[in-house]
């Protein structure tokens, strides 16, 4: 086999790794667990689910949607807290996001005006310790 043959074969394994990647990464229910936390793939952080896992709310006035975001949390200032809530829509697109102070915020609750928007939303919570943490709602 000579030079040039063992560089295009060496490349087309290596596109072929990233496109099998790509088309993982996009299909986002097989990260849970890995990328992100969820109540039900809590993976490394099974004992802290009930603390990490956000809980949505949504609330209708005249046609517009308010989503409440809460994670049972405590802030304990920068040793240990939620750094922020994250809204994305049902393509996994951002919407919105809220940063918390942890030396000022008492506990990580955050609203988000979606005005007439429907759909799939949702929720991430970013811990300082233990990563990002998703719960989804449809409205």
């Amino acid at each position: 086999m000579n030079r040039r043959s063992l560089l295009i074969g060496g490349a087309a394994s290596v596109a072929a790794v990233l496109v099998s990647k790509n088309a993982t990464a996009s299909t986002a229910p097989t990260m849970a667990g890995g990328v992100y936390y969820t109540a039900q793939n809590p993976g490394r952080w099974a004992k802290k689910a009930a603390g990490h896992a956000p809980v949505i709310e949504a609330k209708s006035d005249g046609g517009s949607t308010t989503l409440q975001v809460v994670t049972g949390h405590e802030m304990k200032g920068y040793e240990h807290y939620i750094i922020k809530h994250m809204i994305l829509d049902a393509n996994y697109q951002f919407v919105a996001e809220h940063f918390f102070n942890p030396e000022k915020d008492n506990a990580p609750i955050s609203s988000f005006n979606l005005g007439d928007k429907k759909g799939t939303f949702y929720a991430l919570s970013v811990c300082n310790l233990h990563d990002t943490w998703m719960s989804s709602i449809t409205i």
